[in-house]
């Protein structure tokens, strides 16, 4: 009973925040925890807007952005209303110092993220700011208010519920100023904040730092997935940014330098950029080919320097290679044997394998679904809907689509747009023995009250209706490439299957593809690398994929003095060191 206190004080619900669920890769190691923020609140109702100025000096924050701020709060006067979150704690001092000349303010102790390795992941995990207005607004049933943390992209986005836990809630005695003077009934009513699930990802924090090193100055990407079952072992989005950032006030030139950078730091791609193949596709039409009966094992075809196309046209391949195999073609990636193959195939039955695999469908993937593309795989509808049929073009009402736009895609060029995503699963498929996995980045969800642990739902892999027999004819080629023709990217030890690939892009240099997996027979690992604008795979993309399966299988790398000059020719770094410290070679 509390007749006797003041009739000046009055009993407040303050909101606690709970810890938000830890993240740990796969082998344990702590990627990001928590520590304390401190966030200023104001009551409208006992404020003195006057007092901006002087506040606004006290947090270092521009007086507009706490005028905004309290004018937002100022709909509901009688409310406690976040005014600027995480401020340092000698900035909190010195507010306090004037606590007397600022009625209605007041503080509370809540979390920021902490991120503990040199590991980034900026693409996978997200970040963590206040709720937006919109956001609220649809999720306000959920229990979420104003000043509350809300996951922004990525895994922190996509667990949100899971890693957010249960606010908690604390009775305060208040006077006339709105500030706090007493606990009520000395806590007794208090609720105590439940912490939320931790994650334990499918990360190798040590691949993956590893990974990032590689794509110093690059832009392009790269993903690395267990082909057993889609677990994601690596994933990195080059340029990325700093999540740090996102931890204390953020400065808005700091964001808008991000935001409006013209190599698009913000755009994931790894999920976002889908771009033609190049010969990365190769493979796929090889298997098209031994399918529909046109080729077997031992059909061969004349590669003179190219194939002509039309009247008196002409596509090009990068050598003479004379009489040749499908396997022999797949190691030498030589473009005329792969147009003469879509020349005897209709472009219908690509579209049906290349869905089958994966392609021109979105794939999943355990972050926001925003953020994932489904790239393109022709079919006649598309290229009538975009050409014209043949009875346009003889009336003269459209161009009209030739069997060249058919036999480009045969070295996956033309209007054939793919994903390295897409690009993990489909090498995965071709070396496990023809089953589509999912990849996802969680491997669980543990309760840190209880221990339990959840695993989290995902579609199942997929069986794919794939002969064996033209399987392995592919796996041949794909073997030959890296154990014959592009020797450097095979690891010393380990037989391997991949397959190089250079788009062309139309405005600089080709984009630099590989696709890799090892071991061929028995793989653990599968890596899909982009190198935008970097020329032939066998020199970047390649070298960069090769390296990246070999520290996961090895813990190390085998650095002949070949291998040790294509290491800091390519990969931009100052020293061996950095790439493979504290390591034998």
């Amino acid at each position: 009973d509390h007749t006797g206190k003041s009739t000046a004080n009055a009993v407040r619900e303050r909101r606690v925040q709970p810890p938000r669920g830890r993240f740990y890769d796969r082998n344990g190691v702590l990627l990001v925890e928590n520590e304390p923020s401190f966030t200023l609140y104001v009551t409208p109702r006992y404020f003195d807007p006057t007092t901006i100025p002087l506040l606004s000096s006290l947090v270092m924050v521009p007086d507009s952005v706490i005028q905004q701020r309290f004018d937002l709060a100022n709909k509901a006067p009688f409310q406690r209303s976040p005014l600027q979150p995480h401020i340092t704690f000698e900035a909190l001092s010195r507010v306090l110092e004037q606590r007397h000349n600022l009625p209605g303010v007041d503080y509370d102790i809540s979390q920021k993220r902490r991120y503990l390795t040199d590991v980034r992941l900026t693409h996978a995990l997200g970040y963590v700011r206040e709720i937006s207005e919109t956001a609220l607004e649809k999720h306000r049933e959920e229990g979420y208010i104003r000043g509350d943390p809300f996951g922004q992209g990525g895994l922190e986005l996509q667990y949100e519920q899971d890693v957010r836990g249960t606010p908690g809630s604390e009775f305060k005695m208040i006077n006339i100023k709105g500030q706090v003077v007493a606990d009520y009934l000395e806590g007794q009513e208090n609720r105590a904040a439940q912490s939320g699930m931790d994650l334990t990802l499918t990360i190798d924090a040590d691949l993956q730092a590893f990974a990032e090193s590689l794509f110093v100055n690059k832009r392009g990407g790269v993903i690395a997935i267990d082909p057993s079952n889609g677990e994601v072992l690596a994933m990195h989005s080059a340029p990325d940014f700093d999540l740090e950032m996102f931890t204390e006030r953020l400065d808005p030139a700091e964001w808008d330098s991000i935001r409006t950078h013209p190599d698009r730091p913000l755009f994931n791609r790894v999920t976002q950029s889908v771009l033609a193949p190049g010969s990365t596709f190769k493979p796929l039409v090889a298997m098209l080919a031994l399918e529909q009966g046109v080729i077997n094992r031992n059909s061969r075809y004349f590669c003179g320097g190219g194939h002509p196309i039309g009247r008196g046209n002409f596509f090009n391949c990068l050598a003479e290679h004379g009489s040749i195999n499908v396997i022999e073609a797949l190691e030498v990636s030589c473009n005329t044997f792969f147009f003469e193959m879509m020349n005897r195939i209709d472009v219908n039955s690509l579209n049906e394998i290349a869905s089958r695999f994966g392609f021109g469908r979105e794939p999943w993937l355990d972050i926001d679904s925003s953020s994932i593309e489904r790239g393109l795989i022709p079919d006649s509808s598309y290229y009538n809907r975009i050409y014209g049929t043949v009875a346009e073009r003889n009336r003269g009402l459209k161009v009209g689509w030739t069997q060249g736009n058919v036999m480009n895609l045969g070295v996956g060029q033309g209007e054939v747009n793919v994903s390295l995503l897409q690009l993990s699963r489909y090498i995965a498929a071709m070396a496990n023995g023809g089953r589509l996995v999912t990849p996802h980045l969680v491997r669980g969800l543990i309760d840190p009250q209880t221990g339990e642990e959840r695993i989290p739902a995902a579609p199942p892999s997929t069986q794919l209706e794939v002969n064996p027999v033209y399987l392995d004819i592919v796996k041949e080629g794909m073997k030959k490439v890296v154990h014959d023709h592009s020797w450097w990217l095979d690891i010393p030890g380990i037989p391997s299957m991949g397959k190089t690939g250079s788009a062309q892009n139309n405005r600089d240099e080709d984009n630099s593809w590989f696709i890799f997996a090892a071991p061929a027979d028995n793989p653990k690992i599968a890596v899909a690398v982009l190198a935008e604008n970097a020329g032939f795979g066998s020199n970047t993309a390649g070298p960069i994929g090769s390296f990246i399966a070999e520290r996961y299988l090895k813990g190390t790398l085998e650095l002949t003095p070949t291998r040790r000059d294509k290491l800091k020719t390519l990969m931009a770094l100052n020293t061996i060191t950095e790439i493979n410290p504290g390591r034998g070679e």
